[in-house]
């Protein structure tokens, strides 16, 4: 049986070394795949409503352009996270890239995701960003506390 590994991937360096961390110790033939989950942020820039205040609306624009360089950077960091493991020996028939729009939170899309029968999730280890993010960033975290069904891998 394939084993299936989830790549819980954004353009960090933290993400990129999960996939290092994969191409490294895992067997070439499991199937891998590179997830993202990106903002939904395309329903504020096609609004258009009087309620929104006139600042909005001023940077509504330089907002929409921030909000497509991220996903575009996100891309790129699918794309090379793919090529680290065809360069580590990976058929890329055995890797999926994927991204869906956030749905219920990163986290729990990650899990909803990992649900469709992965058999590991391999995240980065995030910067901290407070007391309550002492030891882990806090997606790795939530990631770690919902998942009850598949084994999760945080690289340091």
């Amino acid at each position: 049986m394939t084993q299936k590994i989830l790549i819980a991937l954004d353009d960090s360096e933290n993400a990129l070394r999960a996939v290092s961390y994969v191409a490294a110790n895992f067997q070439n033939h499991a199937a891998v795949t590179l997830f993202s989950v990106l903002s939904d942020t395309a329903s504020l820039c096609d609004m258009n409503s009087p309620e929104l205040t006139p600042l909005f609306k001023a940077q509504q624009s330089s907002f929409c352009q921030l909000e497509d360089k991220k996903r575009s950077l996100v891309n790129a960091a699918c794309e090379k996270g793919k090529q680290i493991l065809c360069d580590a020996g990976w058929d890329p028939a055995y890797i999926t890239l994927k991204a869906q729009p956030k749905r219920k939170g990163i986290a729990r899309d990650i899990i909803q995701e990992a649900s469709q029968g992965y058999d590991l999730i391999v995240i980065g280890k995030h910067g901290v960003s407070g007391i309550r993010d002492f030891f882990l960033g806090s997606i790795p975290q939530k990631v770690l506390q919902l998942a009850k069904e598949v084994s999760v891998l945080i690289i340091n």
